[in-house]
């Protein structure tokens, strides 16, 4: 691997962007992506295109042939080394929208480089979804449900006997039914509530292969992990929780030299009814319906949960339920960037998302960039499933696709078709297959909800409003 510097994306007015800012002796932010996410690309295009950032992309597709073949020899550490290496005094912000490994890995690069990031063991805790519901037990105790460690990791063979998850849950003092995820994990994958010991040996079945891939996806947040947080439970295990229903939501916000701000709140609508033991996302909606009392709650606790975890600098998303009572609790907080709700927050309240983001790798206060004029009064974040163990019934064609830029030019669309062990993969891990998200904006919800079915009548798609 040399150490040169490797080219940087640039945007189609580059050149002229460029002789522009030569006589101010201004260049482009240099930006270093880790493990970018599908909307990044799109999202970045605005700052591109005024010249005011270059890109550099490292990492592969976690969930995509070919690049997640690389999993399997993938190791945290020499990539950290290697990543340093190249660009070392070369970018001026690391950054990454990436849930699984990515928003640690760019934590600890840009600690090694000097630049602008939060504490990677903010980030680790955070991750760590058992260490996380500790830190919320110490903050607000009863804002958290019941919940004890398995005992176990993913991949020990006591995790697919019955009798020994079930010494395993009465030692927990938990009872059936529960509710029961990864410690780490990202897409709620296999998480679900299960009703019997039976039940949880069956859903925690894996053959040899999966077993691996499993271990794998976590293995390089757990290098990481041991160095700069010791002493946490295996990543690979599994948390037990007391079920508990309620209206979700979704806080999007970051924080800047300890500050924490809040962008918006979206309420998360769900599929009618459990399918496969979970809920399952249907549409994120901006403005939230949340009562401002209960917003107030919120925001109490998302204050509290990150000066616990030490959460100094960054984006995040929190999710937490909301009784029908009003009560609050937390279900988790993710150290990262909600990428596909920044489309809404965008579209409705004029916050220009992805150049805060910039601004915030930078060491710059994300208050100071320029609010956009907004375009709609509604927005949402559509997703198309199906349940069955089978494909999506039909993909949008070429013609359906210039149908839409068309119509509906506003609309970002991203597809995620599965066949074959992919697919029934996903329905194992995630109990649904998720073949397309949409973002969509209007000057109301019935507009709102006149577009979108507009959509899927073109597309064949059911409009599960």
């Amino acid at each position: 691997m040399t150490d040169t510097l490797r080219p940087f994306t640039r945007g189609p007015a580059a050149a002229t962007t460029r002789r522009a800012t030569a006589a101010r002796s201004v260049r482009p932010a240099r930006v270093l992506v880790v493990f970018g996410k599908e909307w990044d690309r799109g999202a970045f295009a605005p700052q591109l295109a005024a010249g005011e950032i270059e890109l550099a992309f490292e990492g592969f597709d976690l969930f995509r042939f070919p690049g997640n073949a690389r999993l399997l020899a993938f190791d945290a550490w020499r990539f950290v080394d290697r990543v340093c290496a190249t660009y070392a005094g070369r970018v001026d912000a690391v950054l990454s929208n990436n849930e699984q490994f990515g928003a640690l890995l760019a934590a600890v690069i840009a600690q090694r480089l000097g630049l602008p990031g939060n504490d990677p063991r903010a980030v680790v805790l955070a991750h760590h979804k058992l260490a996380c519901r500790e830190a919320q037990r110490r903050v607000a105790a009863d804002a958290v449900p019941r919940f004890a460690a398995l005992g176990f990791a993913l991949d020990d063979p006591r995790a697919r006997d019955a009798r020994a998850l079930q010494a395993a849950v009465a030692a927990s003092d938990l009872a059936w039914p529960l509710f029961v995820k990864p410690i780490k994990a990202t897409f709620s994958v296999l998480a679900r509530r299960v009703d019997s010991a039976r039940a949880l040996a069956q859903h925690l079945r894996f053959g040899p292969f999966e077993r691996r891939i499993i271990r794998r996806l976590v293995q390089p947040y757990a290098d990481i992990a041991v160095q700069v947080a010791p002493g946490l439970a295996d990543a690979a295990g599994m948390l037990l929780e007391t079920p508990i229903a309620g209206h979700q939501v979704n806080v999007d916000g970051y924080v800047f030299r300890g500050d924490v701000r809040i962008v918006g709140m979206t309420d998360a609508l769900m599929y009618p009814n459990e399918a496969n033991g979970a809920q399952h996302f249907l549409r994120f909606a901006y403005p939230s319906r949340i009562a401002s009392d209960v917003r107030a709650r919120i925001e109490r606790l998302t204050r509290l949960l990150l000066a616990e975890l030490g959460f100094a600098h960054g984006f995040f998303n929190a999710e937490f339920f909301v009784r029908p009572d009003g009560r609050v609790h937390y279900i988790e907080v993710n150290p990262r960037l909600a990428s596909q709700l920044a489309d809404l927050y965008r579209w409705v309240d004029g916050r220009d998302v992805y150049r805060m983001l910039v601004a915030l790798a930078r060491g710059r206060d994300p208050e100071t960039v320029e609010r956009l004029a907004p375009a709609a009064g509604a927005a949402a974040s559509f997703v198309w499933r199906k349940f069955d163990g089978t494909a999506a019934d039909r993909l949008p064609t070429r013609a359906d696709l210039d149908w839409l830029a068309r119509e509906h030019p506003d609309a970002r669309l991203m597809l995620y078709a599965k066949r074959g062990a992919a697919l029934a993969r996903e329905y194992k891990w995630l109990g649904s297959h998720r073949y397309a998200v949409m973002n969509l904006c209007a000057e109301d919800e019935p507009r709102l909800r006149e577009r979108y079915e507009a959509i899927c009548n073109r597309f064949g798609w059911p409009a599960a409003y």
